[in-house]
């Protein structure tokens, strides 16, 4: 079997860089954002439920991707394991409660932490990571696509 680039994993890793790239805002204005997404959280309206829905939709067509290539991935698709059962679990953890986890997430959204910076640098350097990775998959897959028309 080929190694292909499928159509949509660029756009999916784009999306996630995207999705990371957000949290800028948590270093222009901490109490905004951070008041956002405990509000998020905490009500558990459509938007969280629809959002929740979407990432673990993604991170189980990662993973279903990941294992239909496993003798034939790419370096990159580990991410989509990896980082699926990370995912997975966070959204287990928000939706179940469990204690420790909702711990973290309050010490990450407190505005007054000196790590805030910290932890929110990580998540937009994992977002320009993403995206770019993104991107170069979109140039991979476009000239390899075009390369087999040619022939």
């Amino acid at each position: 079997m080929e190694k292909k680039i499928l159509g949509w994993e660029p756009y999916f890793f784009m999306a996630f860089g995207l999705f990371h790239l957000h949290r800028i805002w948590g270093l222009i204005d901490r109490n905004s954002y951070a008041g956002f997404w405990v509000g998020v959280l905490e009500s558990r309206g459509s938007f969280y439920f629809i959002l929740m829905g979407i990432l673990a939709i993604l991170c189980m067509v990662g993973m279903v991707t990941f294992v239909r290539n496993r003798y034939n991935n790419y370096w990159w698709r580990w991410i989509y394991l990896f980082g699926g059962v990370y995912v997975l679990f966070d959204l287990f953890a928000i939706a179940t409660g469990l204690k420790f986890w909702n711990k973290l997430l309050m010490w990450m959204f407190d505005v007054n932490s000196m790590y805030w910076n910290l932890v929110w640098l990580f998540f937009i350097f994992l977002g320009c990571f993403a995206f770019g990775l993104g991107v170069k998959l979109l140039v991979q897959r476009s000239r390899t696509t075009s390369s087999d028309s040619e022939e």
